[in-house]
């Protein structure tokens, strides 16, 4: 494989950028922009949507390079980012009806690419080719070229698919192999005069290349001699697209990205005060042009500056930060575990890119975590048969909660706790019945400690919660809450973990959102080779929660349930993640319960639904629905939960509130019940 040059943003300008300093992000955006618009550009093969995503992209890179544990992985991590952002909008197009067609032509990827960079002779049916592939292909394709053109290594491609390198060998194989058949069908298109064969096959065709016909082409192709003649002397991709530069961005484009993402700032800015480790204002050192980024000379946006990247931010041994969605809503609960507990402690870090600018004395907001060190060497557990544990009965009950803890006016939050958004609430006069609070062994919260957390805890009503941790760091459980613990991350798997959780409870959640980069980060090999040490414990064990795709064939979950089959390793339950952006109530509803229907009839196992709420970025941003709509939606979604026989627990997010979580948590510090609250305290 080619070593992917150097001239991306160097090691000093991404530390910089993950500790803070507005100018190091700017120079951040502008050097990883080029390697994401042609990776995306690829992938959607110039979809309308192209430039949403990229700046999408960018976007969640900018917000959540805060959280990148490791400044050399960046790449793999952008990388990631850009390819997911491909599937979400990819599935979006799938939902939405089919848009009114503009009669101005708008020309697609390719056309850029032959155009810009002059291609011609098999380059230019290589890249023709391009357009005959299936959609599952082009995430594929447009890792592979920049692999082959040298700006990509092969663990960064296998980083950015979420999947191993071995794995990647497999579907890059495939994906070319497609190729090689659509060169020959481009091929025998071109030939002067036609094959006669081709023109009666083509007769009905519209023109528009498509897998459907590659495949009807490709029956008579390859057994044709006339179409085939020439196709002996066809040079491997890989040569044809060696040292390829990147497309350059759009200058409009180009615009727009780097004002949401990095401020005011232009490149062939004059030199400003640097940041640590550059000598002057984005001042890539070895570069000729000496402080300044890019240097005299180059190009604006230039071809050669690539990105890097994986997935959402967040990455480190634990904590609960992740780029995109889960950035905004879990920005004010990042933590790391430490010798097996976690602590709190807030650090220089992320930028919002709706508050950053990079003008000298420009504002910028921070929230970041410390990470632990490196895992330690796992000893080898035998693995236990497979075993489905018995589920216990759901039984509901109700607590009486005297009405004075809805007062309009809480205690006052410690200095140490964060500001509490304004919620209107009405003292209930002295003469009204005391509130009723529903619970069962169903009902639960994800929460970290805050001001009051033992009184929200019991007035939500409540049987258990979760801290994304092994052990429950200060917070105390009120009588008959228990507490679930976690088994983060690769790094939480140490002798001294397993011991705490024993000492926990009798169940255990497995590893938090292992398909994001900036979650646990783990292939499904790398969690199967785990396994064995969580199920030494004798708990009752959870799944992965896997943010997205739980149902999805081939999917991360889905390679892991096969993998713990087949290695005879137990998983007692299903734990998954959900996040809803329509917030009208009863679609949202029905879209979560078709989720946990397919789920269960992939897996047949009980399901733990341990993140759920509405929240959408379909803006660009984080938005969330009003109160009234937030707190709808859990009474109808709880009551369809409670009729899911195969719905073993749930857990909302979140039980506190904080400054950019919207609506979605349930109580302000002090404690002081917010309306989506007290909805939850009647939710069964």
């Amino acid at each position: 494989m080619r070593t992917p040059p150097a001239d991306g943003p160097d090691l000093a300008t991404v530390t910089a950028a993950r500790d803070g300093h507005p100018r190091a992000l700017a120079a951040l955006a502008a050097a990883s922009l080029p390697l994401v618009y042609n990776i995306v550009g690829r992938a959607m093969n110039g979809h309308s949507d192209t430039d949403d995503v990229v700046q999408e992209t960018m976007l969640r890179a900018v917000r959540g390079v805060g959280e990148l544990r490791d400044p050399a992985a960046f790449r793999s991590w952008l990388v990631a980012i850009a390819i997911r952002q491909v599937r979400d909008s990819y599935r979006d197009r799938l939902a939405r009806p089919p848009a009114v067609e503009s009669d101005v032509p708008v020309p697609d990827f390719t056309d850029q690419t032959v155009e810009r960079l002059g291609l011609s002779g098999q380059r230019l049916e290589t890249a023709e080719a391009t357009r005959w592939l299936d959609d599952e292909d082009r995430p594929v394709l447009a890792l592979w070229w920049q692999e082959a053109a040298g700006q990509l290594a092969r663990a960064e491609l296998a980083a950015g698919l979420g999947i191993s390198p071995a794995h990647a060998a497999v579907r890059v194989a495939r994906m070319k192999e497609r190729l090689l058949t659509s060169r020959m069908v481009v091929h025998a298109l071109r030939r002067v005069p036609q094959c006669a064969a081709v023109a009666v096959i083509v007769a009905g065709w519209d023109g528009e290349p498509s897998p459907l016909w590659r495949k009807r082409l490709a029956r008579h192709v390859r057994d044709c001699a006339w179409c085939l003649a020439g196709t002996a002397d066809m040079i491997p991709a890989e040569r044809l697209l060696g040292g390829l530069p990147l497309l350059a961005v759009p200058a409009g484009l180009a615009g727009r990205v780097l004002a949401t993402s990095g401020g005011p700032w232009t490149p062939g800015h004059p030199a400003q005060p640097g940041y640590p480790g550059h000598a002057g204002y984005s001042g890539q050192p070895g570069h000729a042009g000496g402080p300044g980024y890019p240097t005299p000379g180059q190009p604006a946006y230039g071809v050669s500056a690539p990105g890097t990247g994986q997935g959402t931010p967040g990455q480190g041994a634990a904590g609960h930060v992740t780029g995109g969605i889960r950035a905004a809503r879990h920005a004010r609960h990042v933590r790391m575990l430490s010798k097996g507990a976690l602590s709190v402690q807030p650090k220089l870090v992320a930028v919002s890119l709706a508050v950053v600018t990079c003008a000298a004395g420009g504002t910028y907001a921070v929230a970041k975590t410390h990470h632990t060190a490196a895992p330690a060497a796992m000893a080898t557990v035998a693995a236990s048969p497979h075993v489905l544990r018995p589920v216990p009965l759901v039984t509901h009950s109700a607590r009486v909660i005297p009405s004075a803890t809805h007062s309009s006016k809480p205690p006052a939050p410690s200095k140490t706790a964060s500001p509490s958004p304004a919620h209107s609430k009405t003292s209930p006069p002295a003469s009204t019945p005391p509130a009723v609070t529903l619970t069962s062994q169903r009902k639960g919260v994800s929460t970290w400690n805050f001001t009051g957390a033992q009184q929200a805890l019991a007035e939500s009503g409540a049987s258990w919660y979760y801290n994304w941790g092994s052990a429950p760091n200060g917070i105390t459980a009120p009588s008959g809450v228990s507490y679930v613990p976690m088994i983060w991350g690769a790094a939480s798997v140490t002798d001294a973990t397993m011991a705490q959780v024993r000492d926990e409870g009798k169940i255990l959640l497995g590893f938090n959102e292992p398909d994001m980069a900036g979650q646990a980060n783990m292939t499904p090999a790398q969690a199967l080779a785990l396994w064995p040490k969580l199920q030494a414990t004798g708990m009752t064990l959870g799944s992965p929660a896997v943010a997205t795709g739980a149902a999805t064939a081939g999917g991360w979950l889905d390679q892991f349930m096969t993998g713990a089959k087949q290695d005879g390793y137990r998983v007692d339950f299903i734990a998954v993640h959900w996040y809803g952006g329509d917030f009208r109530t009863g679609p949202a509803v029905q879209e979560l319960q078709s989720y946990l229907q397919a789920i269960y009839d992939r897996y047949h196992l009980p399901i733990w639904l341990t993140e759920f709420a509405l929240t959408s970025y379909s803006g660009g941003t984080a938005s969330f629905p009003t109160e009234a709509q937030q707190a709808a939606f859990l009474t109808a979604a709880t009551t369809m939960l409670d009729g899911l026989p195969y719905v073993q627990r749930y857990a909302w997010f979140a039980l506190p509130t904080s400054s950019g979580s919207g609506t979605t948590g349930l109580f302000d510090p002090g404690p002081s019940a917010t309306q989506v609250g007290r909805a939850f305290e009647s939710a069964r």
